[in-house]
């Protein structure tokens, strides 16, 4: 479980750090090492990366995306292949990571907010302790929430003035996986949600929206752009709003991957115009930085020798400051930062340190909206 330490620090702090991380344009980082560790090569070998979700969502498209970059970016260029476990809203994958995971440089485990909220909020699923893990890479991204044009929705002003007249269904992998920060987002907008829990990732929940079981949905930006997109251009998806992205101030700014759409700040300001911010908007805040800001990370055991760990670290860096890769990165994942070394170890800290009363609010969120006993 998170050590008071991590969740004793203050918020203020917290707040100022994501800001700073999350405003970063890609490509800007202060690369501390620029020496490849000498002696170590990955040559004739095979890198196992668990996805603890199923084929087809974001981090599985995220994992998917970097595994032939890192097998080319590491020395020795070895061959990097994704096993995916998916279950309890990523707990079982990162169980068995946690148990099993080698510390030799060849086992890779790839998380999500949907990992980071069940440890934030003791879980009891979660066996797992992030302070046993080594971090090698960070990605901030961001999310859209989208309807079925059924529904009759055809924008967050529209969701706004109609949301007494329709009801909605999300398919959701768990009320503690990142499907909070869509589902608490949709309550404080005063609409009706149901829930349809025991979907194995946010894919499976696309799939379900496809197949017209459910009329709400929400994707990280990697799965939005790359499965969503052809449904909107279809007419068989409509785009409301997205999460939107901190500026250096630790202001909401609408997302510059979809600037049309109004981020979630906007669209609350729509539903509540005369309304002061609510205790729910201040924590939904809170755990949508504690769930984006380094959002996907690829981590190794801890234990693995600090010259492996320094060249995962260095290769990483190396490939996320390529022009190539970042002109593709941008296409597949949207255009945020990729963190390494230090600013990957910041980004996974303050994430880590949401407040003693923010998450016992969630807790009672919880309990209270879907009896869910954490």
């Amino acid at each position: 479980m998170p050590s008071n330490t991590l969740r004793n620090h203050k918020i203020s702090t917290k707040l100022t750090r994501l800001s700073a991380l999350f405003a970063m344009t890609i490509g800007v980082f202060s690369i501390s090492t620029n020496t490849q560790v000498q002696g170590v090569s990955f040559e004739g070998e095979r890198v196992e990366v668990i996805v603890p979700f199923k084929e087809g969502g974001g981090t599985d498209t995220w994992s998917r995306f970097f595994a032939p970059y890192l097998g080319k970016a590491l020395p020795g260029q070895p061959v990097v292949v994704i096993k995916n476990i998916p279950g309890g809203g990523s707990t079982k994958g990162a169980n068995q990571f946690a148990r099993r995971g080698k510390d030799n440089g060849l086992n890779l485990l790839a998380t999500s907010a949907s990992t980071q909220f069940p440890y934030l909020l003791s879980d009891r699923r979660v066996r797992y302790d992030y302070n046993d893990w080594s971090v090698i890479l960070a990605s901030s991204t961001g999310g859209v929430v989208y309807v079925s044009p059924s529904t009759g929705i055809t924008s967050a002003a529209d969701l706004v003035a109609k949301k007494d007249k329709v009801s909605f269904k999300y398919a959701s992998q768990g009320a503690a996986s990142i499907d909070l920060v869509a589902l608490l987002a949709m309550d404080l907008l005063d609409t009706e949600v149901q829930a349809v829990f025991g979907m194995k990732g946010r894919g499976a929940g696309r799939l379900a929206f496809e197949r017209g079981e459910v009329n709400l949905d929400s994707q990280t930006s990697s799965s939005y752009l790359k499965k969503v997109i052809p449904l909107v251009e279809e007419g068989k998806a409509i785009p409301l709003f997205s999460f939107g992205i901190l500026d250096k101030n630790g202001q909401l700014q609408r997302d510059p991957n979809f600037p049309e759409l109004p981020n979630f700040a906007e669209v609350y300001k729509m539903a509540h115009p005369d309304s002061t911010v609510e205790e729910g908007y201040k924590v939904w805040r809170k755990f949508f930085i504690a769930g984006y800001v380094a959002q996907k990370m690829f981590f190794v055991p801890k234990s693995t020798p600090e010259d492996i760990v320094q060249t995962w670290r260095d290769s990483a860096t190396k490939l996320v400051t390529d022009p190539t890769f970042l002109e593709k990165a941008e296409e597949v994942l949207g255009n945020y930062p990729q963190l390494t070394n230090e600013q990957a170890e910041q980004a996974l800290q303050a994430v880590l340190e949401v407040d003693e009363k923010s998450q016992e609010w969630i807790r009672q969120w919880l309990l209270k909206n879907y009896n869910a006993k954490l």
